[in-house]
């Protein structure tokens, strides 16, 4: 869930291309509530989003999916701010600090859902 819009679009074609099928959301609230109806294999979160941050998603998310543990991944510019490395002591996850190359997107969702999961998983 990234909230500008073009790096969005950028994801989301790259992964698309993986063969992996792409939800996206420009806010965690969109976010939120798409995965209430639909089933996701993993998560990428910005963890600037306009009105909640990435990191309260996280929480409410693994509250609602408990099986996303470790199956998230949140993506920071600040990922070495006092809040996030504090935030990331009490909840361990894969981040992947901006700017990024989208190889480590890609090599991300490889590792987590593997070959064999492209063509049904969701991301």
């Amino acid at each position: 869930m990234e909230d500008e819009a073009a790096l969005r679009r950028v994801l989301e074609r790259v992964l698309a291309r993986q063969g992996y099928r792409v939800l996206a959301a420009a806010s965690a609230e969109t976010a939120y509530e798409l995965l209430a109806s639909e089933h996701a294999d993993a998560v990428l979160l910005d963890v600037q989003l306009p009105t909640m941050s990435g990191l309260a998603l996280y929480l409410a998310l693994i509250h609602r999916h408990p099986a996303l543990v470790g199956r998230i991944a949140i993506m920071s510019g600040d990922a070495e701010s006092e809040q996030v490395r504090a935030w990331l002591q009490q909840n361990p996850c894969t981040v992947l600090k901006k700017p990024f190359d989208l190889r480590a997107i890609v090599e991300w969702a490889r590792e987590l859902l593997g070959a064999s999961d492209r063509r049904t998983g969701n991301g």
